[in-house]
């Protein structure tokens, strides 16, 4: 079946966001959760946990930093294709407490060829902006969807190769 010809784009978003949320444990295990998916735009949410307030009485940044990358993830694969992050930046504008439910919006700025730019906003539930995020992707081989056969790797997995073990 040729899933482009079959599904709408929007359709193919979340087919491939599904696919991805199956393999993706970070996401899952931060308890984020996937509030929308279409083509080159993903919206997904996270309650700030004990776990995550730092020293400051605030939630740490890498957890905001990690809900607006997953978004990122999610918006940039959703057009059948295996994408990764080749560059990343956030800006932090105010600061997240214990509670808070926080939701992150991606969107595709610019794709073209094997290369994408997404802005990433993070808001609390009264709508203040909290984080800025800015997204490089590149495509990598592979699909999310009708891969087939297995075949070579993409250059992502060939990177997490450990190389003691070819030499087994």
């Amino acid at each position: 079946m040729n899933v482009k010809a079959a599904l709408s784009s929007d359709d193919l978003a979340r087919a491939c966001a599904d696919a991805m949320w199956k393999e993706d444990q970070a996401s899952q295990g931060l308890g984020m959760a996937i509030v929308e998916v279409k083509a080159g735009e993903a919206t997904l949410a996270m309650t700030i946990e004990p776990h995550m307030v730092n020293g400051q009485g605030i939630a740490h940044g890498g957890f905001i930093f990690l809900l607006a990358d997953s978004t990122f993830a999610f918006a940039c694969n959703t057009y059948n294709e295996r994408v990764v992050a080749q560059h990343c930046a956030v800006s932090f504008l105010r600061p997240a407490l214990l509670d808070d439910l926080l939701t992150a919006r991606a969107k595709e700025i610019h794709r073209s060829g094997r290369s994408g730019i997404y802005d990433v906003t993070v808001t609390r539930s009264d709508g203040t902006m909290i984080a800025a995020f800015r997204g490089h992707s590149h495509v990598i081989d592979g699909k999310w969807l009708d891969r087939g056969p297995p075949g070579p790797q993409s250059d992502a997995q060939q990177e997490l190769r450990d190389p003691k073990q070819e030499q087994e």
